[in-house]
């Protein structure tokens, strides 16, 4: 696949980013690069590779989920710039 100057000025027109007529060549050419890129990753063969979130295998570590330190709204409400009857007033942001 080739992207010419007029598929990059498109492809910066839906990303929303102004790049002048003449930087328009250089980044079709840098689009051709990453792409070149991703054909060269399609060409390894990772069959029997397992799928992995991080490339060090570690767990997360894990605590129970119970309450420490709890039942002391009026603290908490001092924080707030505005509260009514013990909750946190926000503005409306629903039309």
């Amino acid at each position: 696949m080739s992207i010419d100057r007029d598929t990059a000025a498109r492809v910066a027109k839906l990303a929303r980013i102004k790049v002048e007529e003449e930087a328009l060549p250089a980044l079709a050419n840098e689009f051709n690069t990453i792409l070149g890129f991703i054909e060269q990753l399609n060409e390894v063969d990772v069959d029997g590779v397992e799928p992995m979130t991080s490339v060090t295998p570690q767990r997360l570590k894990r605590r129970m989920d119970e309450v420490t330190q709890g039942d002391m709204p009026e603290a908490i409400l001092k924080n707030a710039p505005d509260s009514r009857e013990g909750f946190f007033a926000v503005p409306k942001v629903v039309e």
